[in-house]
């Protein structure tokens, strides 16, 4: 899996006092610029279509790119671009599994997800309830979206304050704590403020930032092997300490009872958690139309592509022209390899075009970092809204956008003051599991949702959290969190479960308990389902112009 584990401690490094200065005005321009657009274009206080959907005003270009946005996270960019830097082959091919995750959202689920709902996975899931049956369903489903984000969320806002610690030299705790409070300050804004358009516009920001961004660093790289890709493999693989075994199968999993079952789950995972999470799918209800859907994710595919063709290049990079020692000893799982690489390619002191290329790429990391996480914050904010409190109380227009906005702050303190306690673990568990909860209980639940007739709340309820609690209950048995030098708890070994990915057994529990969950409820209930979804089917399937939520 992506390690996408918070940077920490980092190398002293000597960038220059221009490098710097210009990386901290660059920072400030970005956050000081995002957040004028956040506030420019945040809804009307009574307008709810326009703080969940933006009004359906995004053209698919522009949806796209946020959805590539959403997709393109920090631990992608940070911890992808490291892994690869790292194992190799084995990072590549899970990268990869990102952009197919695309590719089966947009030919499976989004359309369904967009005609099923109107504002969040709630309204999808519970399309065939009504009533006070729907009510546990959204809250459950509340509860599942916090879980799979809560942990992305962590990691990203986590590695904030290292990351402007390496880049500015900053060298205290305090100063790293306190730059993670401000870039968590800004998050919250972006989400409450902003609301979908105001994200949305960051995210098209960053993602076309960091295109850029790596398109340069890219072209550099292989510049400096005359264009030969082989050859640039070839010094991959020998800075990498690997050998041979960087261009191969196993390094990742090495592990692992069986290391190449283990990477197979591990893409699965990656495909299916990353095509569930809520803040992607969320996405597709800024669609006005079922073609727009279409031709937003086809943007998104083809960004998401790019990038991750872009990752491999620097990836081996940072192999070649760092070395594995020096890319460990900035971070032990490699998330500081884009910007090593970016000063490696003009030397430590650089001036002129090489501090103009090491400030665009760490502005693009930047930008990165903030706009995930802020997306994140809108869709839980969203579901603790819609799906808790709206339904609860009969919230009019302008109490649920305020509750969206006081929850956008409350689930951002939180993540906040979490964050600062974990801050110096290894995070790559935590990456892990906001995948396996995708996979687990939110591809299970939308899968059925969407296309099984006789799905019932009760199977909904049991996939929900008999999927959460399965991924929980495993990943605390892999060597990820302990029993290893580089898990979580490596003074500790309580490491039981064979695998690194708890998918192989979290998926298929999943699956398991939304089945069982619905044959074992009565037939009145099955055939009751049957009824109110053959009600909808034409509308989920074919699309209405605009559902109801």
């Amino acid at each position: 899996m992506n390690p996408g584990a918070a940077p920490h401690a980092p190398v002293h490094h000597a960038l220059g006092s221009s490098a710097e200065g210009m990386t901290l005005i660059a920072f400030t321009a970005v956050a000081t610029v995002t957040l004028l657009l956040c506030v420019m274009t945040g809804p009307d206080r009574d307008d709810l279509d326009e703080f969940y959907t933006a009004s359906g005003s995004l053209s698919p270009v522009r949806n796209g790119l946020a959805i590539a946005g959403d997709y393109i996270s920090a631990a992608s960019v940070l911890g992808g671009i490291g892994v690869i830097a790292l194992t190799g082959y084995d990072g590549v091919v899970l990268l990869l599994a990102t952009a197919l995750s695309l590719v089966l959202l947009m030919f499976l689920l989004a359309e369904p997800l967009r005609n099923a709902g109107r504002f969040t996975m709630g309204d999808a899931l519970t399309r065939r309830l009504s009533g006070p049956s729907a009510r546990p369903a959204r809250i459950a489903t509340a509860v599942a979206t916090l879980t799979a984000l809560m942990p992305l969320m962590l990691v990203q806002l986590a590695g904030a304050g290292d990351l402007l610690a390496f880049v500015l030299g900053f060298d205290s705790e305090g100063a790293k704590t306190g730059s993670m409070v401000l870039l968590g300050a800004l998050m919250i804004s972006y989400a409450a403020i902003g609301g979908m358009r105001g994200t949305a516009l960051i995210q098209i920001v960053k993602t076309v930032i960091l295109l850029a961004s790596a398109a340069v660093v890219s072209v550099l790289v292989l510049r400096r092997f005359d264009g030969d890709f082989g050859a640039l493999a070839a010094q991959a693989a020998r800075g990498s300490g690997l050998g041979e075994a960087f261009l191969g199968t196993g390094p990742l999993f090495a592990g692992s009872a069986a290391p190449r079952i283990d990477m197979v789950v591990s893409q699965l995972t990656v495909v299916l958690g990353a095509a569930c999470l809520p803040h992607v799918t969320m996405r597709v209800y800024t669609a006005r139309n079922a073609p727009e859907v279409r031709r937003s994710m086809a943007w998104a595919v083809s960004a998401a592509t790019v990038f991750a063709l872009f990752a491999l290049v620097i990836g081996f990079g940072a192999a070649a022209l760092v070395g594995r020692q020096a890319v460990t000893a900035a971070d032990p799982q490699g998330n500081t390899s884009i910007l090593l690489t970016a000063r490696a390619l003009f030397g430590a002191e650089a001036s002129g075009v090489g501090t103009l290329v090491f400030t665009s790429v760490a502005t693009a990391v930047f930008l990165t970092l903030l706009a995930s996480v802020g997306g994140m914050i809108l869709a839980c904010a969203n579901s603790l809204a819609h799906d808790v409190f709206a339904p609860r109380r009969r919230l009019g227009p302008h109490a649920e956008m305020t509750t969206a906005r006081l929850a956008a702050l409350a689930v951002g303190v939180v993540t906040i003051a979490l964050a600062a306690t974990v801050q110096h673990r290894n995070l790559q568990p935590l990456v892990t599991l906001s995948f396996c909860l995708g996979a687990s209980a939110l591809a299970p639940a939308l899968v059925y949702s969407l296309f099984w007739r006789r799905f019932t709340r009760t199977g909904l309820l049991c996939t929900l959290l008999g999927g959460s609690a399965g991924a929980l209950a495993l990943m605390t048995g892999t060597n990820l969190v302990s029993g290893s030098p580089n898990s979580a708890f490596p003074a500790h070994d309580f490491n039981w479960f064979p695998f690194t990915t708890p998918g192989i057994a979290s998926i298929p529990l999943g699956f398991a308990l939304g089945w069982l969950g619905t044959v074992v409820s009565s037939r009145a209930a099955q055939r009751e389902q049957r009824r109110s979804y053959e009600a909808v089917e034409a509308e989920i399937l074919a699309g209405p112009v605009r559902n109801g939520g």
